[in-house]
């Protein structure tokens, strides 16, 4: 492979070039803070919308997932827009959604007017899913490049650790004799109404994500797949040691492949193509979402009361982020497939058990609580790490935000499918059955990664694309 050699940089280039590393990382990751904010920050306010505004199952089903249709159309959009304008400003538009739905998800007087809000939120969560793994990848030198992706994964934990503690912290704070809201507005969302108070607070991190959006650059091969060569080479030259000389003068015949998803229907993309779709699914047929979104609602048929159970939802979500941690710093080293098939083993075991728990009546107490640990941390250590690295590296550059959406409105799309219907699902077949539901499909998924994934670790994303292609030959 013919590479390009970059002359030594001294120190304080160097310094630099992890500064803007570093710093361009670190914005993209907060899209996924706010994704998993505004993912789990439902999960506290169940209880009381359903008895504010009377709500059947189904209708819990509904405002659960609402946001998911949005993040579907999200999704389903950004890879195209962000082909098209670039990724930078897409990402920019995402966020400025997060903060219109935090704000009027705070203040609706009726039902219909929180689902709008709900759904303007999730195409912001959809275009985020999409963008920020994709931008980190363009940018992440390939032998830690699984790092910094996981990055993004490792931001969602924190976002959905956050959603909880703000959940637990601003209950008890409506519950305490010190609670200076005691008129107005601020009374309805900070003490009577505690709920809005909930989505209230995720404008504090939607800001900081559109302040510091504009102190980070374009990504480097989306300015040389459009023809701003010198622009995006001089950004990777701060960045690798290395370049392919390809990257440095495009060819005419790649430029005319931009000619949509036709291109994922080729031999050896359509492989590239079903791994994603089938990372996205089985990742959502897991149930980690489910357990996201309801986790409250299940410990309450453990038998803890609303106020415990949110504070042992916290707990799972530290759980969460010490094994999202633990993945972060070994997915370069020991490969994303060992992750990925030893951690879904263990994933399929821990829903077996606790679906026994439920199914045999004695679902009570610690051992519910030690068991979604269990599974939380087994989920966060495999697929939960693993899937935005490889839907971020597996795809060429020119269809690599169209091949992104795909398998990420399969994402989206599985979620709402599941999170729409688990409430009325578990009311008619009960707990237990549900959980082993995911545990089948948790296996099924198992052996369709162990059969089609192949190792990605320490290859840059050329080599990839040249894989895929080498296997259409086979």
């Amino acid at each position: 492979m013919n590479k390009v050699k970059l002359k030594e940089s001294s120190a304080s280039d160097g310094q630099k070039t992890k500064t803007l590393l570093g710093l361009t990382c670190f914005v993209a990751s907060l899209g996924g803070v706010l994704f998993g904010f505004d993912t789990a920050v439902i999960s506290g306010t169940f209880g009381m919308v359903e008895t504010q505004f009377g709500l059947s199952k189904l209708m819990v089903g509904w405002f659960g997932s609402s946001a998911l249709i949005g993040a579907i159309v999200g999704a389903f959009i950004a890879g195209t827009l962000s082909d098209r304008f670039g990724r930078k400003p897409i990402l920019i538009l995402a966020a400025l959604l997060f903060f219109v739905s935090a704000f009027f998800s705070s203040v609706p007087p009726s039902f219909t007017l929180l689902i709008v809000a709900r759904l303007v939120g999730g195409l912001g969560v959809g275009m985020a899913s999409v963008l920020s793994p994709m931008y980190i990848s363009e940018f992440a030198p390939a032998k830690i490049r699984g790092r910094l992706v996981a990055l993004y994964q490792l931001s969602i934990v924190l976002g959905i650790l956050l959603a909880y503690f703000s959940n637990w912290a601003l209950l008890r704070y409506a519950a305490s004799p010190d609670n200076i809201f005691t008129h107005g507005i601020l009374q309805k969302v900070f003490n009577t109404e505690i709920w809005r108070g909930m989505f209230a607070a995720e404008m504090v991190p939607c800001g900081l994500f559109i302040l510091l959006l504009f102190f980070v650059p374009e990504s480097p091969r989306w300015l040389i797949d459009k023809g701003f060569v010198e622009k995006g080479v001089a950004l990777l030259k701060r960045i690798n040691g290395e370049l392919d000389e390809k990257l440095l003068h495009p060819k005419k015949e790649d430029k005319k492949k931009d000619v949509g998803i036709r291109e994922l229907l080729k031999p050896g993309m359509r492989r590239a193509l079903a791994v994603g779709i089938g990372l996205s699914v089985f990742g959502q047929f897991t149930g980690v979402n489910i357990v996201i979104y309801y986790g409250p609602t299940i410990l309450e048929g453990a038998g803890f009361a609303l106020d415990n159970a949110v504070q042992f939802q916290v707990l799972i979500g530290i759980i969460n982020l010490i094994f999202t941690v633990i993945a972060l710093t070994k997915i370069d080293s020991w490969g994303r497939r060992p992750l990925l098939i030893g951690g879904m083993t263990a994933v399929f075991v821990s829903l077996c058990a606790i679906g026994t728990l439920f199914v045999t009546n004695i679902a009570s107490g610690i051992w519910t609580v030690v068991l979604l640990c269990i599974y939380i941390g087994s989920l966060a250590l495999s697929i939960n790490a693993v899937i935005w690295v490889i839907i971020g590296e597996i795809y060429p550059t020119h269809i690599r935000g169209r091949a992104m959406s795909l398998a990420t409105f399969a994402n989206w799309g599985t979620n709402f499918a599941a999170a729409f219907l688990f409430p009325w699902y578990v009311a008619n077949v009960g707990m237990g059955a549900g959980f082993f539901t995911f545990a089948a499909f948790c296996l099924a998924g198992t052996i369709f990664f162990y059969k089609l994934i192949p190792e990605t670790k320490g290859k840059s994303l050329e080599e990839i694309e040249r894989y895929w292609m080498e296997q259409a030959k086979q």
